[in-house]
């Protein structure tokens, strides 16, 4: 004979459904016109990164940008990224990525964008590595785009 759940089991598990979705950051919110506007200039980014477009990505950096990454002891600036984002170019190359928004915050010209990220990337040897981390990136429209004036984040995990 086989057990069937009693109708109890169906209501704490219906109730353990929607405390568990309410505790993860849903993916599928609805944006309106300004957050996926920010988003959209946040996924070119990635991409120029992805591409090896230094110039590229560059370009959506502020002239004053100020950024910390968790793995820095101290804030870099515009030239700091220029400096590092180059050597990187010339010592792996991305294999992929993701990028999840989780909060786009648009306040006049200025927005805040949160997000997960993942990516692969292959050194010099060819050896393959991956990275999950997460970003909040501030951004100050500038012309038709939004660039970067501020950041903060990196890998979440504690392995090189």
């Amino acid at each position: 004979m086989i057990a069937r759940p009693s109708p109890r089991s169906f209501v704490v598990t219906g109730l353990l459904g929607v405390l568990l979705s309410a505790a993860v950051p849903s993916f599928a919110q609805e944006w309106n016109a300004q957050q996926k506007e920010v988003w959209k200039n946040v996924e070119a980014y990635w991409a120029l990164d992805a591409a090896g477009n230094l110039e590229g990505f560059l370009s959506y950096f502020h002239d004053d940008y100020l950024g910390w990454s968790l793995d820095s002891p101290v804030p870099g600036d515009k030239a700091t990224v220029r400096k590092f984002v180059d050597h990187d170019f010339k010592t792996s190359k991305t294999v992929l990525y993701d990028i999840k928004p989780v909060g786009i915050k648009v306040m006049g010209n200025f927005a805040f964008a949160d997000y997960y990220y993942t990516v692969v990337h292959k050194n010099a040897e060819g050896k393959e590595k991956s990275e999950q981390g997460r970003w909040c990136d501030i951004l100050m429209k500038q012309g038709d785009k939004w660039v970067l004036v501020g950041d903060h984040g990196g890998k979440v995990s504690k392995e090189d």
